[in-house]
């Protein structure tokens, strides 16, 4: 028996360094971690000891015999990996990177943002250094997207909260929430109070499709529609038309396929999960039959992971309804697939599409429709979106690289609500250089750069680092880069010592914003919700609004 990482994994590698036979693939330092879509187990080492169970953040990690239908192929996904990359083991002595000298002192950080990369950094900084961490937010509430982005069918994937709570319980971290910097306090002042400050802000507007009537009432993009199912104050009071009988989605990549269940899985599945209310009682009356997802690219190049399309083979009262015709290969195409080296999950991505195409929907089912090798041209309609039109791709190798290429066919599909999901952007932060381009701060491993040249206690990580790619556990490797760089910048007597210290900072705070939500406040909001979700079966009733968040914050 072995045991073998499933669907929710999050990439976080917590589990590799816990194998004593080193059977987890691949590691942070292979060149295969970067893209690879989730980790995977080697059935023919691993002993069954269980030690990567209780690693892993994310509950993803289950024994062989115990895998539900829906997990069962991934023992087949996990065994598939190490067919292409044989498992070589590295016992070498794990190294433990050097702690500051104590003659140091304490090193003060101030985090920017409490999302998922701003509480990996944090739990870094804890773990290698003595150190005071001040970590703020403008928002009341911690965790970032594990709480406003990910879908609300899969609890699994937001117990990493659960991983970070536990680190933070000690005072020497201290939340701000309800801080925005900028507004209550600014960059100079933190700077001020502190040794470094790392920017760990994400990327909170989405790119746009740049065609005529894409501001027509009825279109949006994924990013609002994802705040607001998951009851992100500042966007609880949006509206979406779910009148239709049809929604189109542009984009296919997990998000698309995010938004793709959330509008086709029955109600009475959402009820029991932390779906805000508003959006449940709005889905509750949506007459949407049928999500169509288009891509851009072919079935082999979509963005989706193969687990998460594997995934939606499994929803209640769900067709996915694929064309054969979609499945048409290019030659560049093909030759990935028949390549003997071809990566498992590719191919695994096109073996599904061919399933789910081979199936006969049933006519009482709601139905999630892909289309392939489609560019939007138009969002059309008489004062609200009535239809989305589109040209046809064909798939063209330029200098090497796989390009879509528009052709003259077009489509229209009638539609009442379209959103689009084609990746998130960052945005300026004040009195920081920007990268306009790339929607990221220009940074170099995590030390910021103005003009080429690091500025002094400077740092990034997550999105805004590397741009809007990678699932949750990506940030873990990603801050601790960029903390190694801040640790050796201290070290080397490079960071200025704050003239402020933490009862300055408070003080400060506290003639700004009134309404800081520190520890305690948190901890408050935290228990409403779990204690108001727990007579109907839910994991919380979350509060939609600042005001609400205020008042259970308050003793």
């Amino acid at each position: 028996m072995a045991y073998v990482i499933t669907q929710r994994c999050c990439n976080d590698a917590s589990c590799v360094p816990e194998c004593p036979v080193d059977c987890i693939r691949p590691t942070p330092e292979q060149p295969e971690f970067a893209t690879t879509e989730q980790l995977y187990i080697d059935p023919d080492t691993c002993i069954d000891c269980g030690a990567c169970v209780d690693a892993c953040p994310v509950e993803a990690i289950f024994s062989e015999d115990d895998l539900t239908a829906s997990l069962a192929r991934f023992r087949e996904i996990n065994a598939g990996y190490f067919e292409r990359h044989p498992l070589e083991s590295n016992f070498d002595p794990l190294v433990t990177p050097a702690r500051p000298p104590k003659e140091l002192g304490t090193l003060r950080v101030a985090i920017v943002g409490a999302g998922p990369a701003a509480c990996y950094a944090a739990d870094e900084l804890l773990r290698r250094a003595d150190v005071e961490v001040e970590m703020f937010d403008r928002l009341p509430t911690p965790w970032g997207l594990v709480r406003a982005g990910v879908a609300p069918d899969h609890p699994g994937t937001k117990t990493v909260s659960n991983m970070f709570d536990s680190a933070f319980r000690r005072d020497t971290l201290q939340y701000h929430l309800n801080v925005e910097v900028g507004q209550h306090i600014s960059h100079e002042e933190l700077l001020a109070h502190h040794h470094a400050v790392i920017y760990a802000v994400g990327a909170s507007t989405d790119r746009r499709l740049g065609v005529p009537g894409e501001e027509l009432p009825g279109s949006h993009s994924a990013t609002e529609f994802v705040a607001w199912y998951n009851g992100h104050p500042d966007f609880a009071e949006r509206t979406f038309d779910l009148s239709g009988e049809r929604a189109v989605i542009v984009g296919n990549g997990n998000v698309a396929l995010d938004v793709a269940r959330v509008l086709t899985l029955s109600p009475d599945e959402l009820a029991k999960t932390d779906i805000a209310d508003h959006a449940l009682d709005a889905l509750r009356q949506s007459n949407i039959r049928e999500v169509v997802v288009l891509g851009r690219r072919g079935p082999v190049q979509a963005a989706y992971t193969s687990s998460e399309f594997l995934a939606l083979g499994y929803l209640k009262g769900v067709d996915v309804v694929i064309d054969p015709a979609e499945l048409e290969l290019d030659p560049h195409s093909r030759a990935l697939l028949d390549d003997p080296d071809a990566e498992p999950s590719l191919v695994l991505k096109y073996k599904l599409a061919q399933e789910y195409a081979a199936k006969t929907p049933d006519p009482a089912n709601k139905r999630i429709v892909f289309r392939y090798l489609a560019s939007p041209t138009a969002v059309t309609g008489d004062g609200r979106v009535e239809a989305l039109e589109f040209a046809h791709n064909e798939l063209a190798d330029e200098d090497g690289t796989l390009v879509a290429r528009t052709t003259d066919r077009t489509e229209t599909i009638p539609a009442a609500l379209v959103l689009r999901s084609i990746g998130y952007r960052g945005e300026p932060v004040p009195d920081l250089p920007f990268d306009e381009r790339a929607g990221i701060i220009p940074n170099e491993g995590g030390r910021v750069l103005a003009d080429g040249e690091p500025l002094t206690g400077v740092y990034v990580a997550g999105w805004i680092k590397r741009g809007a790619r990678g699932v949750i556990g990506s940030n873990r490797v990603d801050a601790a880069q960029t903390v190694d760089h801040l640790l050796v910048d201290f070290t080397s007597g490079h960071l200025a010592t704050p003239s402020g210290d933490r009862a300055a900072l408070k003080t400060l705070l506290g003639q700004r914003q009134p309404d800081l939500v520190g520890r305690e406040g948190w901890k408050a909001i935290d228990t409403a919700e779990r204690s108001a979700g727990k007579s109907g079966g839910r994991p919380r009733v979350k509060f939609t609004s600042r005001e609400d968040l205020l008042k259970a914050a308050r003793p």
